[in-house]
């Protein structure tokens, strides 16, 4: 039997290199092994305020973004996240299973909360609602950067919790983390990670950048005097994103572009990656354009949704007769 795979990202903007590298590729590699359901979740992204039309439009443009980059809808299921009221009444309820002290010790909470005088529940309650999201459909393994391995041990937590105080009725998830790729750095400061939100332009590349606006941030990106290429994380994280980059992009190990660009100078390895990068979105981008305003792509999302429905729907009814809301269910 396959082992079932779930995952998500907000669309809260411009899908950038790292969404791409450190998520999307993952996916479309795992769609041929597992049963994939795959999310847009944007029930996630308004935990902070965002623009109606703009989210709207975000939706949309993610959607078109994941089948561009090679999810096949008729191997996995897509899906928008509110279309699907099963996970805000099982995140509802993974809530009322969550510690407020060990939702305030999660370190994307401290981070976003940082500094604000207000802060929204939601930003608080944002774990549960995620465990929620991946426990509903049986989940195996979830395919995560290493910035999300703290809600994954969260969500374990919180399904053992669940299964020890009502019924065993979840799977008990594991994170799958890439050994290349799992976090795209900031090509300004290597030390964050690549984020659409970055007020910096030139700190991510976006997929819909053209080949001139490649080229421009990858010549800019912060590296270090030294002057080898060569993978050092601690001492050169600059050159070691880069490296990251053109490995996933050119299918050659670390080790190889290390040997390749023996003697060569920075300028020679940046112009590379950036044709290569380049090489690789266009066509991405041409199916983009095809799909984002399509009838197509809706229909995809039709049916994903119907499909992600009937199954969340199933373990939503095992967790109510668990914690005994309602009526019994048969």
């Amino acid at each position: 039997m396959r082992k079932t795979i779930f995952s998500g990202i907000q669309p809260s903007g411009t899908i950038t290199l790292g969404n791409y590298l450190g998520a999307i590729k993952q996916f479309v590699e795992l769609q041929e092994d597992y049963d994939c359901y795959i999310c847009i979740v944007d029930q996630h992204a308004i935990t902070v305020p965002q623009d109606r039309l703009a989210l709207r439009k975000n939706i949309r443009s993610l959607a078109a973004f994941y089948i561009a980059s090679g999810l096949d809808p008729k191997k996995v299921t897509l899906f928008i996240q509110s279309e699907v009221p099963a996970h805000a009444q099982a995140g509802w309820m993974m809530q009322c299973v969550a510690y407020i002290g060990e939702l305030e010790r999660m370190t994307q909470f401290k981070d976003k909360s940082a500094g604000k005088e207000a802060i929204p529940a939601g930003l608080l309650t944002y774990p549960p609602l995620m465990a929620a999201d991946i426990l509903l459909y049986g989940t195996d393994l979830v395919p995560v950067g290493e910035d999300q391995k703290q809600h994954i041990e969260l969500t374990r937590d919180l399904a053992e919790r669940f299964n020890k105080k009502y019924s065993p009725v979840f799977t008990i998830p594991e994170a799958r983390i890439p050994k290349v790729g799992a976090r795209i750095m900031s090509l300004q400061d290597p030390l964050k990670k690549m984020s659409k939100s970055d007020q910096n332009q030139k700190a991510s590349i976006s997929m819909l950048d053209d080949p001139k606006q490649i080229m421009k941030k990858i010549k800019s990106a912060v590296t270090d005097s030294e002057g080898i290429v060569k993978f050092d994380k601690e001492n050169k994280p600059g050159i070691s994103n880069l490296l990251s980059i053109c490995s996933l992009f050119s299918g050659k190990s670390i080790e190889d572009l290390e040997k390749d660009y023996e003697g060569k100078g920075y300028g020679d390895f940046k112009n590379d990656v950036a044709e290569i990068v380049a090489g690789a979105i266009e066509p991405i981008q041409k199916k983009y354009f095809e799909l984002v305003d399509s009838k197509e792509l809706d229909d995809i999302l039709d049916r994903g949704a119907e499909k992600a429905n009937k199954a969340a729907g199933k373990m939503l009814k095992k967790m109510e007769n668990a914690m005994g809301l309602g009526r019994k269910k048969k």
